[in-house]
């Protein structure tokens, strides 16, 4: 939706601008959909669009979005008497806000400090998913060791980030 909005935005108001092919297009799509609304009464599907037109269904979409007016990210959606909900408010992105990307860049560092060994166990145990066995056999160590060096490992990041 933003690259969307943000093509929109080029298209319309920056040094891009639509092809009179597209905006022809657009117009024939408009005109199909009014006679449709008025013969049927009732809004046409884009798939019936494209059929009674003879075009892809990509050509129709592209072309009705090319004479959409941009809409703007604080443009409230829903309102039940208190703050209103705005597009913004939908697009919001819990997974990576900039606290996520503060931790993360902690995390890497930390992991970055551990031995290269450390490095490869948790590696194994976390990325690949091994049991303390199978690295053990792998790197050729106890699983005691292994538990012990995992165990360090995971304090030096916990100490690290400050958890």
């Amino acid at each position: 939706m933003i690259c969307g909005e943000v093509r929109r935005y080029l298209r319309d108001c920056g040094t891009i601008h639509v092809s009179r092919s597209v905006r022809d297009t657009a117009y024939r799509v408009l005109q199909c959909k009014e006679q449709v609304l008025a013969q049927e009464n009732r809004e046409p599907t884009i798939d019936e669009l494209a059929g009674r037109l003879g075009l892809p269904r990509e050509t129709v979409v592209e072309a009705m979005d090319a004479v959409c007016a941009p809409v703007s990210l604080y443009e409230p959606v829903h309102s039940d008497g208190g703050d209103p909900l705005t597009v913004m408010d939908q697009l919001r992105d819990l997974r990576n806000t900039d606290e996520m990307w503060l931790e993360h860049i902690a995390l890497h560092d930390a992991v970055q400090s551990l031995s290269p060994r450390e490095q490869r166990i948790l590696s194994l145990r976390y990325a690949d998913g091994k049991t303390q066995v199978e690295v053990a056999q792998e790197i050729g160590i106890s699983q005691a060791q292994v538990s012990r060096l995992e165990k360090g490992a995971l304090k030096s990041i916990k100490r690290a980030i400050g958890n």
